[in-house]
């Protein structure tokens, strides 16, 4: 491929932010609803979060579950670090922390993370809790679905799908985790 001087290239191309605070906030919302809606008896729901913002996120939809059903629900962290299947090919990483507020034995797993692509890291998370338990159902939730699986995997609750070329990166920000404000942008691609 050649680049003359006008052909942009990816550090050239602006971040578009497709998600502002606001955004993020109302999908959470209508999230949280959504689950609360397919899943009548909350208590049988146990909300893990995928380091390391799926946590953020699994946190921010507990306290919104918490708000509504009048009672506290706790959510967990769920490591799937030595589940992944490009330990090989990837640096090591540093194990995160899984945190289980409640056996999960026939109960609902609603696991929550920040951006679907694959279905890798959903495919590595079962495996986690195949170890840990037999869950009545497991149930996905994500903030964006950006498409591009590799496995049959899908979400049950999606906060924004967006579909992005693989030459573009979705990167996500929580102030809770990055401390700078909550955004979706798509860097990188054409413009």
């Amino acid at each position: 491929m050649v680049v003359s001087a006008d052909t942009p290239t990816p550090d050239d191309v602006p971040a578009r932010t497709v998600l502002d605070d606001q955004d993020i906030s109302r999908a959470l919302t209508r999230i949280t609803h959504e689950i609360l809606e397919r899943n009548r008896d909350s208590r049988d729901v146990v909300l893990l979060g995928i380091p390391t913002r799926g946590v953020h996120l699994a946190r921010r939809i507990a306290e919104r579950m918490s708000e509504v059903e009048g009672r506290t629900i706790t959510p967990g962290s769920l490591d799937v670090t030595m589940y992944r299947d490009d330990l090989r090919m990837r640096p090591a990483r540093a194990l995160e922390h899984t945190s289980i507020p409640e056996d999960i034995d026939g109960k609902i797993v609603v696991l929550v993370d920040d951006v679907l692509f694959s279905g890798r890291t959903i495919r590595a998370a079962l495996d986690a809790l195949n170890d840990l338990g037999r869950p009545q159902a497991v149930q996905l939730a994500v903030l964006v679905d950006r498409g591009h699986r590799e496995l049959p995997i899908r979400a049950d609750f999606v906060g924004k799908n967006l579909p992005t070329s693989l030459a573009e990166k979705v990167q996500v920000r929580l102030a809770d985790h990055d401390d700078e404000p909550d955004s979706v942008t798509i860097v990188g691609g054409a413009s």
